[in-house]
């Protein structure tokens, strides 16, 4: 089985090395996207008029007013002092043409207090990369690699990724297997599976290049193994959530279906128009929330014309992030006739429900807060490292193989000449 456990590692390594470079590479910058984002983005992020916030609401039809073509898709409800207001905003459909709209820009920043438009982006823009979309460029290079849409389908760099991260978790498992000592027969009883299993978990300085090369690929592979499956599994559970991870979860424990879940989403040219509009929504959820007992108040709200689907979240300002990297509580509503479709609320539910909750917090490591923020990125870099180890431990093993083949070849007696070829026997 060795053999063929080597031929599966050496050749699925390969297949995966470059796409896991890129998400190694990515993944270690955009564990710290708000902070990056800050930092190069002064004049979004931060809002310094000094007087009270303008209604959110209001600020968001002034957003609508000022460019008809666009509908405010996210409104937070408040701000940090000192902070912009981010608005989510989506292309109506042209009544003429039937599509929609493609505006150019999805986010608008605000001053609360003056209402002063501070600028606008296009998140996850593929071009032009600039200071602005920088950090966005990169978030969604490393779950989709920005493939464009083909034959009405925009979902191939997700599907891409998530059997990427699919061939990786099964890889997780034998490359481990490889690290385990061969059994070769007899040996001293005091020779411990141990033992001999030690020196994987070293690396030997002193070697050569190469030995140090192969020795970094396979020791920061045991040591971080636990991180590396983790990080591997919950890559695909979340490219994968809809086609494969959800429909395999509900099979087989009790997973309790969200208001996306059981909805078919509309093609984005045949938006649902919502009938009711923020203002009743919220109260609607204020009021929820409070018979329910939810002590913080409503921080944020949304509206998905695919899906029809209003959402309510309930966290002080900054807090969008809230419950160990898991998001706040949220109520969401039906965007045509205004009923209650379902509520979530962080680590509560069924285990199953928890499980598919925590796959997020685990992949970008905030289930550990700063601290885990940290590791990820630190494994970000070492994945890019495994990736190029790996593929230098392959091109060596290969230039070997070539080379002995050629000595080989060289050393190897040529067969005397059949009679009657017209070359000379030897």
């Amino acid at each position: 089985m060795r053999p063929f456990f080597g031929f599966l590692h050496r050749w699925v390594g390969l297949l995966i090395a470059g796409f896991l470079f890129v998400s190694g590479v990515t993944g270690a910058v955009i564990s710290w996207d708000h902070e990056l984002d800050d930092l190069l983005n002064p004049h979004l992020m931060h809002a310094d008029t000094a007087g009270t916030p303008i209604a959110p609401l209001t600020l968001a039809a002034q957003v609508e007013a000022r460019d008809p073509r666009v509908q405010v898709t996210f409104v937070p409800l408040a701000v940090e002092p000192g902070e912009s207001m981010a608005l989510g905003v989506t292309g109506r459909v042209d009544a003429r043409t039937g599509k929609q709209i493609e505006p150019g820009y999805n986010q608008v920043f605000l001053d609360p207090v003056s209402g002063q438009e501070l600028g606008r982006r296009n998140w996850g823009a593929v071009w032009p990369i600039t200071a602005e979309t920088f950090v966005s460029f990169l978030y969604v290079l490393h779950y989709t690699l920005h493939i464009p849409e083909m034959w009405g389908i925009d979902h191939w760099g997700l599907w891409l990724m998530g059997a990427i991260a699919m061939l990786w978790t099964i890889d997780c498992f034998v490359g481990f297997y490889l690290t385990l000592p061969m059994n070769k027969g007899a040996r001293p009883a005091r020779q411990s599976f141990w033992a001999r299993w030690k020196p994987a978990w070293k690396i030997k300085t002193s070697g050569s290049a190469y030995r140090i090369n192969f020795d970094i690929h396979r020791a920061f592979g045991l040591w971080l193994w636990g991180v590396l499956f983790t990080v591997a599994f919950t890559a695909f559970s979340l490219n994968l959530y809809t086609e494969v991870f959800y429909p395999v979860m509900s099979k087989i424990s009790q997973v309790t279906p969200g208001p996306f879940d059981v909805r078919k989403p509309r093609d984005h040219d045949d938006p649902v128009i919502a009938q009711i509009g923020y203002a009743p929504v919220i109260a609607k959820a204020s009021a929820e929330a409070a018979g329910r007992g939810w002590t913080e108040p409503a921080g944020s709200v949304f509206y998905s014309p695919e899906f029809g689907i209003y959402g309510v979240g309930f966290h002080v300002p900054g807090g969008d992030h809230g419950a160990a990297g898991v998001g706040p509580p949220y109520l969401y509503y039906d965007g045509v006739t205004g009923a209650l479709l379902g509520a979530r609320q962080p680590w509560k539910g069924t285990a199953a429900d928890i499980f598919v909750q925590a796959q997020f917090p685990l992949h970008s490591g905030r289930i550990l807060g700063l601290p885990g923020r940290i590791l990820i990125s630190f494994m970000g870099v070492v994945v890019a490292a495994l990736s190029v180890t790996g593929v230098v431990i392959w091109w060596k093993k290969r230039q070997a193989r070539v080379l002995r083949q050629r000595r080989h070849a060289a050393v190897r007696p040529r067969p005397p000449a059949p009679a009657g070829s017209g070359y000379p026997a030897e």
